[in-house]
């Protein structure tokens, strides 16, 4: 039997990333001369990609000495104030055992995602990790899942995107996907509710049992 191929958004789905991600964003918009925002709302302006979060943070004029910034600081606290979800880790290892292969898709850079991951001992259950670029735009545009699916030879029918916001959906629909959805970033689960997610699952340790029912 073929099982699907699994694609993972990162934060909120498989880390929680936020406190290295408001770590770089104070050190860019104290650079800039802004001060810096609360956690709670740092974490609602994730995962539209970073160009987008520094022009919610300090605008279109900032944005681009803003995102240089933030990538001067970030790689400096990326491993050390990122951690893995609970159950993540094992979850990982139960799906590539059973077969499936995956991938990770997120609006940050592929080369933190990456740095992040490895570091966290997980990266080699993934067969490609995948990020936006010159020639890849960010989610919910499809090219990115596209391309992954493309690497594990994987059609949209057998391929399932798993994420914790509304624009995972989005790019998993874009493409002809399924999507699962998990709260454990910046949506509660009475937000993620009104999505039109083919499963709403209360954690990552759900998932091995949703599949089989799938």
């Amino acid at each position: 039997m073929t099982r699907p191929f699994l694609v993972f958004d990162l934060d909120g789905t498989l880390i929680d990333g936020y406190a290295a991600i408001g770590d770089a964003l104070g050190f860019a918009m104290d650079r800039l001369g802004f001060s810096p925002l609360p956690p709670a709302q740092v974490r609602s302006m994730v995962g539209h990609g970073l160009e987008k979060l520094l022009e919610q943070a300090v605008g279109a004029e900032s944005s681009v000495e803003g995102v240089r910034l933030f990538r001067e600081r970030y790689p400096e606290v990326a491993v050390e104030k990122s951690h893995l979800l609970p159950d993540v880790a094992r979850v990982l290892a139960r799906l590539e055992e059973r077969g499936h292969k995956m991938a990770v898709a997120s609006n940050k850079p592929a080369r933190f995602s990456r740095m992040i991951l490895d570091a966290k001992g997980v990266g080699p259950r993934f067969c490609a990790v995948g990020g936006p670029d010159a020639k890849t735009p960010a989610k919910p545009d499809p090219a990115m899942l596209r391309g992954l699916m493309r690497v594990a030879g994987a059609h949209a029918a057998e391929t399932i995107v798993v994420g914790d916001m509304e624009v995972d959906c989005d790019f998993a629909r874009a493409a002809g996907c399924r999507v699962v959805l998990i709260p454990g970033g910046s949506r509660s689960r009475e937000q993620l509710s009104e999505v039109k997610a083919d499963a709403l699952l209360e954690g990552i340790g759900d998932l091995p049992d949703w599949l089989d029912r799938s």
